[in-house]
């Protein structure tokens, strides 16, 4: 803890916020997807802001493959080779921007597009829900998962939080719980390990970085366990409402502070 503190300036009760957000990186990889914007706030608010996507980046990896160990199966691999060739756009797009911005913008940025998402979001499931409404055609997909997926991309690589916008995608698909969960755990796995060389590059990730990961992720396994389990006992619909409002919390904090 000494160490911590010398490092990152740390206090105790940050680090304990820091864990209990680690936790919480669990739980949302195996149950409510987009609850990690709110560990995203946590470390954003504890670290520089900057510097807490290259803490964050490790124990998000961490939380994929446990995803991936609980969902395997029930992965749409259609969809995500759609995703992956405008996330890696995106991807580009973000390094570039985090290459230059500072700490106020990066948070500022992510917190607007967070609510846009939302917002988009809970609009396409009143427009689908009416009576009528047209089912998208081929060329209407391909642009949207075009859109979502450098928006997922840069939104990833500026912050970690892609997490919401791959939600959206996946909700306004129409993906229920399981394949949700499979598919965004593959997703993942396969955009933050590809990450990681950028962030190398960019200094988020360091021997400092890393240290404190591996203080941290410990916590991620309990709250994957509890994930597994509340998942089953979450229907449809709360499963939708909860992950919007995660995102409108994170938003709200990333802009509020």
């Amino acid at each position: 803890m000494e160490h911590m503190h010398e490092m990152f300036g740390v206090t105790p009760w940050g680090f304990a916020a820091l864990a209990a957000a680690a936790l919480l990186v669990g739980f949302s990889k195996t149950a409510v997807s987009g609850a990690n914007t709110v560990s995203l706030a946590v470390f954003a608010a504890i670290l520089p802001a900057r510097a807490s996507t290259g803490v964050l980046l490790p124990i998000l990896i961490f939380g994929d493959v446990l995803a991936v160990l609980t969902y395997r199966r029930h992965a749409h691999w259609p969809t995500l080779w759609r995703l992956f060739p405008a996330v890696a756009g995106g991807v580009v797009v973000g390094t570039a921007f985090l290459a230059f911005a500072g700490d106020g913008l990066v948070r500022g940025s992510i917190g607007v597009i967070l609510l846009v998402m939302a917002g988009v979001t809970v609009w396409r499931r009143r427009r689908t829900e009416a009576p009528g409404a047209e089912r998208n055609p081929t060329r209407a997909a391909r642009v949207k998962a075009g859109s979502y997926g450098v928006l997922g991309g840069f939104t990833t690589m500026v912050a970690n939080a892609g997490g919401p916008v791959m939600s959206m995608y996946l909700l306004s698909a129409g993906f229920k719980k399981l394949g949700f969960l499979g598919t965004s755990a593959w997703f993942f796995l396969i955009v933050n390990s590809a990450k990681v060389p950028f962030s190398v590059g960019l200094g988020l990730i360091d021997g400092r970085s890393l240290l404190l990961d591996a203080a941290l992720v410990a916590f991620v396994v309990p709250g994957a366990l509890i994930g597994k389990v509340a998942v089953n006992r979450i229907n449809q619909r709360l499963f939708e409402q909860l992950v919007i409002a995660a995102t409108v919390l994170g938003g709200l904090q990333l802009l509020l502070r």
